[in-house]
């Protein structure tokens, strides 16, 4: 499993398993199967209501927990300094774990102008260690520059929905520049860049499936992905990325999908 050093040194696994619309009641069978596969990232939110799930799985595999990388998100409605504390306890005791590694706040909301005040209370909770990184989620280079202006830790992680059909170089690019992580959700477009014809005819190369094919795109250019799938097949099939590698005029095939293809609400628009 390749990794991925944050900007304060921890090592996060690039690959991951998301559990983003995935039942509670599936949920704990969902991660236990990935977890066999060999998946030891798991990213879940509190909006998912799931978190009950993830952690029995968890609990109940045996694997030692310095070992997992468990992320999750505070949602909108728990937004502001103490109200994040509070969520963050709250998922914390939904999981059954004593930290977690990986806290994100899940959207700006940028009419709440609520999220610089959750910042801080990401950063205690960092100080604190309970939590070993903190970052954002879905937030656009305006949100990021405030956190940037008026935080003492700079995010680690800025996961946002990229794919072939909308890939966010200008946001990539400033997250690099400012020592921060691209981690993709929804890294297949849910499935509807699988059919391009310069996908499946990269795939026909390699002897892999289409789906294999844009996640390596991702894994070349030092993005953290969490592909979904309730499917043992599917599960191990987004983990076996490592045997073969895309060439360059392959991975401008892919660069040039780019359609703005957004699937989710837009950041600067979306309020929970």
């Amino acid at each position: 499993m390749t990794t991925i050093t944050l900007n304060n040194g921890v090592e996060m696994p690039q690959i991951g398993f998301g559990v983003f619309q995935v039942p509670d009641a599936q949920t704990t069978a969902a991660v236990a199967t990935a977890l066999e596969a060999g998946y030891r990232s798991v990213d879940t939110a509190a909006i998912y209501g799931n978190e009950v799930g993830t952690g029995r799985a968890l609990a109940e595999s045996g694997i030692a927990r310095e070992d997992l990388f468990v992320t999750s998100k505070l949602w909108t409605a728990d937004l502001g300094h103490d109200a994040a504390l509070a969520g963050f306890d709250a998922s914390l005791d939904k999981l059954g774990l004593d930290y977690l590694d990986l806290y994100l706040i899940h959207w700006p909301a940028p009419a709440t102008d609520k999220y610089v005040d959750s910042w801080r209370a990401l950063e205690k909770l960092y100080a604190d260690s309970r939590v070993r990184a903190i970052g954002v989620s879905n937030f656009l280079p305006e949100h990021l520059q405030r956190l940037l202006d008026v935080g003492s830790v700079v995010p680690a992680v800025n996961q946002v929905e990229l794919h072939p059909a909308l890939q966010q170089r200008g946001l990539a690019e400033f997250n690099q520049r400012h020592g921060v992580a691209t981690e993709a959700w929804s890294p297949l477009a849910q499935g509807t860049v699988l059919d391009d014809p310069a996908i499946a005819a990269i795939a026909a190369a390699h002897g892999r499936t289409p789906a294999q094919v844009i996640l390596r795109w991702h894994l070349q250019q030092g993005r953290i992905i969490i592909p979904k799938s309730v499917t043992l097949a599917r599960i191990r099939e987004n983990l076996d990325l490592l045997g073969f590698e895309l060439a360059g005029a392959e991975l401008g095939a892919i660069d040039a999908l780019e359609r703005d293809g957004r699937m989710g609400p837009h950041p600067a628009e979306f309020n929970g």
